[in-house]
């Protein structure tokens, strides 16, 4: 890599060997930066998260929460986690979780999660406020070849879930979740609409009669 580590073009994906990447992701400079590899390219996400961006991360964290919580789902959540094949894959997606029968598989003391060692998160989620295209497009394809269950992404500027099951080596559109059954997506997108006019604890008491309702 002929640039420095103070020159790596930051929020795009970029040619790189293994080797340089970790030596990217290993730099002081880059601590707070969410890091991606695969196919011989590297993405490093710089860019500052603002609030609408840092609100919908809550609101997704505690929606799922609760509903696993209602259901009496198994489910262990993780924000900002990293899962890294070496030599081959890394992703640290916004929010990921183990579900059901794998939900405490990852020991306390684990820190980058080995996908050499364990299975793939079963729901992996993206936060998506400037990244839309790149979180639909190649962060998908990493997602359908480390063969999580589902992924999301929440559109920020669009106010919507847009929810992926994961199958036969690609991924299709679903309107209700496969892996926390009985969840519609279009719930979701309601309460999202509802953050947008009135606070979070409003919106999670609405949500919790939804849940309950179903």
């Amino acid at each position: 890599m002929s640039k420095s580590l103070t020159e790596i073009v930051t929020d795009t994906w970029i040619k790189a060997s293994w080797n340089e990447y970790i030596e990217i992701v290993d730099n002081p400079n880059y601590e707070k930066a969410k890091c991606y590899y695969h196919n011989g390219k590297m993405r490093i996400e710089m860019s500052p998260v603002g609030n609408d961006h840092a609100s919908d991360h809550t609101v997704i964290i505690v929606a799922v929460g609760l509903f696993a919580a209602l259901k009496q789902i198994a489910l262990t959540g993780k924000d900002n986690c990293t899962y890294r094949k070496t030599g081959v894959q890394d992703v640290q997606p916004d929010v990921s979780y183990y579900i059901g029968e794998n939900a405490n598989i990852i020991p306390y003391g684990t820190s980058i999660i080995d996908l050499d060692t364990y299975p793939p998160p079963t729901l992996v989620i993206e936060v998506a406020n400037t990244s839309l295209a790149d979180d639909k497009g190649e962060k998908r394809l990493i997602y359908e070849e480390l063969k999580v269950k589902e992924y999301w992404i929440v559109d920020v500027p669009n106010v919507q879930v847009i929810a992926f099951l994961i199958e036969n080596n690609g991924s299709r559109r679903i309107t209700e979740s496969h892996i926390l059954p009985g969840l519609k997506i279009s719930l979701l997108n309601e309460a999202f609409r509802r953050t947008r006019q009135m606070d979070q604890g409003q919106v999670y008491r609405w949500l919790l009669t939804q849940f309950q309702q179903n």
